[in-house]
């Protein structure tokens, strides 16, 4: 029987690693979003499952015997089809989220439900980081007075769809000294960035601390009742335990 690690983060390949070094039975399945992701010494499938039947035709055919959802905070279709399939079938099922980020003193962070509000705080005329990804892009067309630039990990073979903006190819991870300087030669006035938590990404956020950047933090969406782990050991142990 096998624990099917749904991956896509760090924590994910770290889950995924540690079960298979404790000689688990484990897949990881990426959904393909990155073009070329990280290898990893586990098994590991690559795209979608064809919705929820097909999830729930996969989890039988690959005789999974838990599930644990360790994609990002905001993959939450996924994770709620992931949930209501495994929940139907009664297969374990056990969400894996880093806790999120919160201010300090000395940010200048404006919460937002989803990316249109934006709009309702940024002036005209100014210059905004979007570090969103390309999925949720044309949410942002109500900031036509303002100049976007969206960072993207792979080159993009689509214009940008504004003309009042561009892409910027970037791989991670970056230091806060190259954020620094990104945002002053881009002389950036908003920071737009998902509340997706972890220690990875959060240079960004360092910087424009540094630099008295304002900030708009897309809150996460809300969680289907289902069993969370936030720290990687529980997680583990929480697998190892239902392999057991």
């Amino acid at each position: 029987m096998t624990i099917l690690v749904l991956s896509g983060t760090r924590e994910g390949r770290e889950i995924a690693q540690a079960l298979h070094a404790r000689r688990a039975r484990v897949l990881a399945s990426l959904a393909g979003a990155t073009r070329n992701p990280r290898p990893q010494d586990v098994p590991t499938r690559i795209g979608g499952f064809g919705g929820a039947d097909g999830f729930a035709d996969f989890l039988v055919r690959e005789g999974i015997r838990a599930v644990l959802d360790a994609t990002h905070p905001f993959a939450a279709s996924m994770t709620a089809r992931s949930a209501a399939v495994c929940h139907r079938m009664g297969v374990p099922y056990c969400l894996f989220q880093r806790p999120p980020w919160g201010a300090g003193p000395k940010d200048d962070w404006t919460p937002l439900a989803k990316e249109e509000d934006a709009a309702h705080h940024i002036r005209a005329g100014a210059t905004v980081f979007l570090a969103t990804g390309r999925q949720t892009l044309h949410r942002y067309a109500n900031l036509a007075e303002c100049y976007l630039i969206c960072r993207q990990i792979d080159e993009v073979n689509t214009p940008f769809p504004f003309p009042n903006g561009e892409y910027l190819i970037g791989n991670p991870p970056f230091s806060v000294e190259e954020e620094v300087d990104l945002f002053q030669k881009r002389k950036i006035d908003w920071l737009i960035v998902k509340n997706a938590g972890g220690a990875a990404s959060f240079s960004k956020l360092e910087a424009a601390r540094y630099l008295g950047i304002k900030v708009g933090m897309i809150e996460r969406p809300g969680l289907p009742d289902v069993l969370l782990k936030s720290d990687i050991e529980d997680a583990i142990s929480w697998a190892l335990h239902v392999d057991g």
